[in-house]
């Protein structure tokens, strides 16, 4: 099986896409699979005018060329010209019900256009049940929508945790509206031997964070990073005290599956596949519940070696639920089923 992968996205800082495209493709290499990884390196994948012309002219041509029996199109858009069958990974659905905030040309995009050419596909992977769930709901029902959990890198399994003494919340993921990284930095004010770093790539809601900060007198103890490379990452991992995810909307959630495989105590929103993805292990508090953060943040830090033992006991099952083995074979599975 030669698989065309669509890894644009991993160009460059690469946040939840670009991750599953990067480790994908490694997964599937170990495999055995034989991959053919689309890319070009010069273009930045983050203008929406640069991410047109990847999906509509590039992809189609290098998948064309590539020698590939199949495409998979893992970044959630699909080219109007495919000559290989396609599998395309939907990530979620956002452009429905969390972009209204966006300009109009990117919600057609991303929306409207991509919901028609989904029908269009050979198969449909989601990341998680609730994924499946908006899929079916607002781009119609169809029976090849396979549900496959990504991966966690393994590398967050071998963290050694050594938190600091002053605690530290740690919150991972674009700083976009949906996100809600507001709801993490206003329960500092009622716990204050807490500090909070944030990492991940700005949007203009960074705007709104700082003023916000500003607003509650939060400048000595939150710190905005922005992107970072893996070292610095896993650095966080092993120093924070907790992690929060209070994200309104998710396809699957990274920030959580990799905190739970870290072994780092964290607190979820109640909200769209976080519910799936914590199961059992890890407590959920809805994401405009301002009290119930507070509350959440205050028993980790109650008792924090309680906390980290708890953790620690979930580990070895989350790092196995979030197996890049597994979500290779799975897919390797389905590029079968549509090469046949």
């Amino acid at each position: 099986m030669r698989v065309a992968l669509d890894t644009q996205l991993a160009v460059g800082t690469a946040t939840g896409i670009g991750v599953y495209q990067r480790d994908l493709a490694r997964a599937l290499i170990a495999g055995g699979t034989e991959v053919r990884s689309l890319r070009f390196p010069a273009l930045d994948p983050w203008r929406f005018d640069r991410r047109l012309l990847w999906d509509q002219a590039l992809l189609p041509l290098l998948a064309a060329r590539s020698g590939a029996d199949v495409l998979h199109a893992a970044s959630g858009t699909l080219p109007l010209v495919r000559v290989l069958p396609t599998v395309v990974t939907v990530h979620d659905m956002a452009w429905f019900r969390v972009q209204a905030h966006t300009r109009a040309y990117a919600r057609a995009y991303f929306g409207p256009l991509m919901k028609r050419l989904y029908r269009s596909a050979a198969a449909v992977l989601t990341d998680s049940a609730f994924a499946r769930d908006e899929f079916l709901a607002l781009a119609g029902a169809r029976a090849d929508v396979h549900v496959v959990y990504p991966g966690v890198d393994e590398r967050f399994a071998a963290i050694v945790r050594r938190p600091r003494a002053r605690p530290l919340a740690l919150v991972v993921g674009t700083v976009e509206r949906r996100k809600n990284l507001l709801r993490a930095i206003e329960l500092l004010p009622a716990v204050p031997e807490l500090d909070l770093v944030a990492v991940g790539p700005p949007t203009p809601y960074l705007d709104e964070v700082r003023a916000r900060i500003a607003a509650l007198g939060l400048g000595e103890r939150v710190t905005l990073l922005g992107y970072v490379g893996v070292a610095e990452l896993d650095a966080l991992y092993a120093k924070a005290t907790l992690a929060l995810v209070p994200s309104r909307y998710e396809g699957f959630g990274y920030a959580l599956a990799e905190a739970l495989c870290a072994g780092l105590p964290v607190i979820a929103a109640r909200s769209s596949s976080l519910i799936e993805v914590a199961g059992a292990d890890a407590p959920l508090v809805g994401p405009d519940d301002a009290d119930g953060w507070v509350e959440a943040a205050r028993a980790i830090l109650a008792d924090r070696d309680a906390a980290e033992a708890r953790a620690a006991a979930v580990r070895a099952r989350a790092a196995a639920r979030f197996s890049w083995t597994l979500t290779a074979a799975a897919c390797n599975a389905i590029y079968e089923s549509v090469d046949r």
